[in-house]
């Protein structure tokens, strides 16, 4: 063989040696940057995570940290209510003892004034049995044939001593002839009566009476 030819095919073999090397190290160059590729996107989702678990921790002491102020404002609120809890029954017991002494002094108030109205009264009723009697009330005049006669006012048997008002209402104060004592003095309400006499209304000045079988009649006080 001829040197020529000789170092033709030994040129042949090494570029088919090295066309052979190249191809393969082309593959393991792409090998290599497919690994990169997947070891970079492992590590993306490695970061993601590892953001993830951060923030999973930072709720977490976040939690814990609001948990603690719901303890310690639970146990603040207990411990307010141990000391309102006295605080406020002394207040109820206070209160209700205000209330007990202004109801103490209405009560007493009202003996004072009702012991005052009823010394009237008896001075009244002094005062009444010591006027003489009233003479009879003269008949009237024969009314002529177009007027209506006139009723004869009837002298009713008790004497009108004024109005007394209880809660609000009032009562006629009557005591019958000849009573000298306080226990005799009675009170009137409207649609009670005595004897015949029944009260139907008290009006400013006088108390309308119904007697039967007469019209109504008008007392005035005194």
């Amino acid at each position: 063989m001829k040197p020529a030819t000789f170092q033709t095919l030994i040129v042949g073999g090494l570029c088919l040696a090295v066309a052979g090397l190249s191809g393969g190290l082309y593959n393991q160059i792409q090998r290599v940057a497919q690994l990169q590729d997947s070891s970079i996107q492992h590590q993306q989702a490695l970061d993601t995570l590892q953001q993830d678990s951060n923030a999973l921790k930072d709720t977490q002491e976040q939690l814990h940290y609001t948990v603690k102020d719901l303890r310690q404002m639970v146990d603040t609120g207990e411990q307010q209510a141990n000391v309102l809890d006295p605080m406020l029954d002394q207040w109820a017991q206070e209160i209700q003892e205000l209330r007990d002494g202004l109801a103490a002094r209405a009560t007493e108030a009202d003996m004072t004034a009702l012991r005052a109205r009823l010394e009237q009264i008896e001075k009244q009723l002094l005062d009444l049995n010591s006027r003489p009697s009233l003479p009879p009330p003269p008949f009237a005049a024969k009314p002529k044939k177009t007027t209506l006669p006139k009723p004869i006012p009837l002298s009713p048997p008790f004497s009108v001593l004024g109005v007394e008002s209880r809660g609000g209402e009032r009562f006629l104060a009557i005591t019958l002839h000849g009573s000298r004592t306080l226990a005799d003095v009675r009170l009137l309400h409207s649609g009670e009566q005595t004897s015949t006499w029944r009260l139907k209304a008290l009006e400013p000045t006088s108390a309308i009476f119904a007697v039967a079988e007469h019209p109504d009649q008008s007392v005035k006080f005194p």
